[in-house]
């Protein structure tokens, strides 16, 4: 048994994160509510409230109105009182959002421009791009959390730099080199840890879950109970790295051949219509047999991907990215091909779901790392 005592000061900061995350459920609530729900003395929520409004974390200006006497005040969470910017670099488009502290996009600036780190101008875009969402959302510097930069990379512990960038050529670079431009606390996250957990972040029900990220490269994260789990070294959940064609198959930008990413990477279906995505599911829709054969295969691979995956770790599915935001009118047909694979009976309908963020998951996914950091230190 630990004979660690507790300081008061530890104590005090438990109790103030306690309430304050109280009020953030409850949105508003009355100091009598927190004395009774929280078993706490009157003195030490009273003292606690007082920190929390000098902070401007709680607003007092309602009242709880009641059956009889005077109303209360009613202590209000304010959802704007901090923010953090993500930004999500890819190879066409330099993407920032504004995320407040109830995980909401206040601002979004999207920008289309080839990747090119070696061009300074991009680097100052990226700034730039920051700027003008940090402008439209109203945020002081001093409430500017931090700003979370997505790569298609996987990341050091410390989000000092990519350790492996062979989607793009990210190769070895630092972030200090990428956010030049980018005068606040900032870190590099991988844009498909990201992504997942922007989509566990609001829907605490997943709580294990398997994101699949169909976007220009596939990629993929593992959450297990509200985490992410990164795996030894950094690569779990690197689904685009599966092996699904067992001879021969497309050379991957890793160098191997018969990679997932390279049978269900969004390119697979657009690159019949351009590079539009969107106007492949219309063709697919209006029955063009080219475009069908082409979903066919692309849909045979996918469902191998989520058949194995749950078997693995028997948990939600999430289909994310480009492709996993436009399949809504073919879940059914996806889950009846599932459904053919499985052994033991489970629906996939009751599993396997489409992205509920379908706008720049992996941008505001970057920003919650700094909301979370934040509650954590209340």
């Amino acid at each position: 048994m630990s004979t660690e005592k507790i300081s008061a000061n530890e104590i005090k900061t438990k109790n103030r994160r306690m309430i304050y995350n109280y009020i953030r459920k409850c949105d508003s609530v009355s100091k009598q509510d927190i004395v009774v729900d929280m078993q706490l003395s009157l003195p030490t929520v009273t003292a606690n409230l007082d920190f929390l409004k000098k902070q401007n974390l709680i607003d007092t200006s309602g009242k709880i109105k009641n059956t009889g006497g005077r109303n209360a005040t009613a202590f209000t969470y304010v959802k704007n009182a901090r923010m953090s910017i993500g930004v999500d670099i890819t190879a066409k488009h330099i993407t920032a959002v504004a995320v407040n502290l109830s995980g909401d996009i206040v601002s979004m600036e999207r920008r289309r421009i080839e990747f090119n780190l070696e061009d300074d101008a991009y680097l100052q875009e990226i700034g730039a791009v920051v700027e003008c969402v940090k402008k439209d959302a109203g945020i002081a510097d001093e409430n500017l959390l931090g700003v979370g930069i997505s790569v298609q990379s996987l990341i050091s512990d410390d989000g000092e730099r990519i350790t492996y960038g062979m989607a793009l050529n990210f190769a070895r670079t630092e972030r200090e080199e990428i956010a030049r431009y980018i005068p606040y606390r900032n870190r590099l996250i991988h844009d498909s840890y990201a992504a997942g957990y922007r989509e566990t972040w609001t829907n605490k029900e997943f709580e294990n879950a398997f994101y699949i990220s169909l976007s220009n490269s596939v990629g993929g994260s593992v959450i297990i109970e509200d985490a992410i789990y990164e795996g030894n070294t950094h690569k779990g959940g690197e689904i685009g790295h599966m092996a699904v064609v067992p001879r021969g198959g497309d050379l991957c930008y890793c160098g191997k051949r018969g990679c997932f990413d390279t049978v269900c990477k969004a390119g697979r279906l657009a690159d019949y219509t351009d590079g539009n995505l969107e106007e492949f599911f219309r063709v697919l829709d209006a029955g063009d047999e080219t475009a069908k054969e082409l979903w066919d295969t692309y849909l045979d691979y996918l469902v191998m991907a989520i058949h194995n995956v749950r078997m693995l770790f028997d948990g939600r599915v999430i289909l994310g990215g480009y492709v996993g935001a436009l399949v809504g009118k073919y879940m059914e047909d996806i889950c009846r091909r599932v459904d053919e694979k499985n052994p033991f009976g489970d629906r996939a309908k009751d599993y396997l779901v489409e992205c509920s963020y379908k706008v720049e998951a992996s941008a505001a996914g970057a920003a919650l790392f700094f909301i979370d950091e934040f509650f954590d230190s209340v």
